[in-house]
């Protein structure tokens, strides 16, 4: 008869996070040194933010770059995808089947053309608005009822722009005030997995 220090060996070995407690949030981006500070990209740049300040480090697993932040009893999972952007659902739909995430629990940062600069917009639901990475999402999980956080990068470019907008790097004045962004941002991660998707809407939303 096991002892009941056996039985306890006996567990698993390695300690199982409840599914309600971890969230997996994705930041979009194109993988590559020339896309590293451009618009398009502020969803890796939100994450690597977070991922400096509180010392942690993305290793490259299968279909993206992979790191563990933990905060209040909560697991974050930062997930930035390694197949470019128009094919972000991919790696979105295997790291929420892998690590057995609720599809309620997952957090899209994407940038917004409609949006000012800087502009903070949490939503649980909404169209791709032509952007080709929430439309692979879309695609790939059958849904459009999945958390987005849009960040806004503005609509300043002339007629026929729009993609050297997009992909062009910020402007030294957006340069100068992307600090306070960025820590902004950092606080809506956090408080999606602590005070919930309604209480984070109605705190930062336009903030």
């Amino acid at each position: 008869m096991l002892s009941f220090f056996g039985r306890l060996l006996a567990k698993t070995p390695k300690e199982e996070i409840p599914t309600m407690k971890k969230f997996l949030i994705v930041g979009l981006g194109n993988i590559g040194p020339k896309y590293h500070n451009t618009r398009h990209n502020i969803g890796f740049k939100i994450l690597d933010f977070l991922a400096e300040k509180e010392g942690l480090t993305f290793e490259s697993q299968k279909l993206g770059d992979i790191a563990t932040y933990k905060f209040k009893g909560r697991t974050f999972i930062l997930l930035k995808p390694s197949t470019y952007m128009n094919l972000s659902g991919k790696a979105v739909n295997y790291w929420l089947q892998k690590e057995k995430v609720p599809l309620e629990h997952l957090l899209v940062i994407t940038d917004d053309l409609n949006l000012a600069f800087g502009t903070i917009r949490v939503k649980t639901k909404g169209s791709d608005g032509g952007h080709n990475g929430l439309k692979d999402i879309q695609a790939q999980l059958g849904t459009t009822a999945y958390n987005r956080f849009r960040f806004g990068i503005s609509d300043a470019f002339s007629k026929g722009r729009q993609v050297d907008y997009v992909l062009g790097e910020w402007e030294e004045e957006e340069n100068k005030m992307l600090p306070e962004r960025l820590e902004k941002s950092a606080e809506v991660i956090r408080s999606f997995g602590t005070a919930g998707i309604n209480n984070t809407m109605n705190t930062f939303n336009g903030k």
